[in-house]
């Protein structure tokens, strides 16, 4: 005989939900204006300056900043980095970069955390591919972000796609292996883990109220990653380009909610 967990992913209540989305909101605000801030010449530290702007003008707090040490507002990942990129006058953007800004704000005790990967300029084909790919995966798998629904069921959903999006974009992707989504609320990293591929069926369940960031991270070749010495900076074994895209979502009855909505 079987034995099937009972636990669920811890729920928030309708005005909990408000609370989280007028911090996604806020990170959203920062995303757009790192993005039109991007040009060729712009330095990583530049954008890093403009989403604290940003978020501290609308009277939240930088979730990132200091985050076990991490010393920028937001995370600057371009080209073959995965994630964690350290904001950095280095880091000077060109033409054709696909950039990856992952981005969080505390706003009123709750935190909203969402990614957004873009083009400096015009992308290449492949990489457009790649980016087009991974945004698809991420709309397609948060709609198994349902009441009843088991957390490996957005796993599962994400997967799927990935295989989809690969005959849907014409382009090989690689899921980057041990690294997903999680639990968020009052802090930025909550239980559970959100696997992005793996068998449905497992895991707590998700309830009315549940709320996951789901974070697809693909790749145009490999799925294994290093970290650097700084630490913190994630980049593909193999040199190949990655994306990351991410919102924060909500199990609701009415269907999934994104609730780093970029208005």
């Amino acid at each position: 005989m079987g034995f099937r967990s009972k636990k669920k992913i811890a729920a928030k209540s309708p005005g909990e939900l408000d609370a989280m989305q007028a911090a996604g909101e806020i990170v959203g605000k920062a995303l757009q204006a790192v993005k039109a801030a991007a040009a060729p010449g712009v330095t990583t530290l530049e954008l890093d300056a403009i989403a604290e702007e940003t978020i501290r003008n609308a009277g939240a707090i930088p979730t990132f900043l200091g985050y076990q040490g991490f010393p920028g507002s937001i995370c600057a990942s371009v080209n073959e980095v995965i994630v964690h990129g350290i904001p950095s006058a280095d880091t000077v953007l060109q033409a054709g970069d696909l950039v990856s800004i992952d981005c969080g704000a505390t706003f009123e005790g709750w935190v909203g955390d969402s990614a957004w990967t873009f083009g400096v300029g015009e992308l290449d084909a492949q990489a457009q591919a790649l980016n087009e790919a991974t945004e698809w995966v991420l709309q397609e798998g948060l709609r198994a972000m349902l009441p009843g629904n088991r957390l490996t069921d957005v796993s599962h959903a994400l997967e799927v796609a990935t295989r989809k999006a690969e005959q849907r974009f014409g382009v090989a992707l690689g899921i980057v292996s041990g690294y997903g989504g999680h639990g968020i609320g009052r802090t930025m990293h909550e239980d559970p883990f959100l696997a992005n591929e793996g068998r449905g069926g497992r895991g707590p369940i998700i309830q009315e109220g549940s709320v996951l960031a789901i974070e697809p991270m693909l790749t145009l070749g490999t799925t294994e990653s290093a970290v650097l010495e700084d630490d913190w900076t994630v980049v593909t074994l193999d040199g190949s380009w990655s994306s990351h895209w991410e919102h924060t979502v909500a199990a609701t009855a009415k269907g999934p909610r994104i609730l780093t909505p970029r208005k």
